[in-house]
């Protein structure tokens, strides 16, 4: 397996994949097989909105759990607290000063099936993310994000 084949995630990253992998295969696989037991029991399955429904969702189930398998078997898995140095590397908690709104914002870098906003969390292959990798705390950086170009000033990089 090359670096090209991996996909990087922290350890809680890896765990909410293995959380919703087994829940997919354990709970939804076995309501939607009988959700399409009962939907067999009512007859003529051509005009069966309960059957298809049920497949419908069936379907869903079985290329996310597809899916998640392949993530999960290709998962290289950072461990952020045995990260350090000035310099910004995937894990990164970072502290940014948001010149236009005069605030100051953390940020963590995580892999893109991590990424979440309202949690701080974002892709390191995201317009930010990839503005931060590499640089260090004093630098300035410059993202074209959708609503514009943003200007942060890096204030403190941690791994926690």
């Amino acid at each position: 397996m090359t670096a090209m084949d991996t996909i990087p995630m922290t350890k809680s990253g890896k765990k909410k994949l293995e959380d919703e992998l087994n829940n997919l295969i354990r709970v939804e696989r076995e309501s939607v097989k009988v959700a399409l037991a009962e939907a067999r029991a009512l007859g003529d399955l051509k005009e069966n909105a309960e059957y298809h429904t049920a497949k419908e969702k069936q379907s869903l189930i079985e290329g996310r759990i597809k899916e998640l398998q392949y993530k999960l078997s290709r998962a290289q898995v950072v461990d952020v607290t045995s990260l350090d140095g000035p310099t910004i590397k995937f894990g990164a908690t970072v502290t940014l000063f948001d010149l236009q709104k005069e605030c100051s914002v953390s940020y963590q870098i995580v892999g893109s099936d991590e990424a979440e906003v309202k949690s701080n969390k974002i892709a390191y292959n995201g317009p930010l993310g990839r503005s931060l990798i590499g640089k260090q705390v004093g630098d300035t950086v410059i993202v074209d994000a959708p609503k514009g170009k943003l200007e942060f000033e890096i204030e403190k990089v941690g791994y926690v």
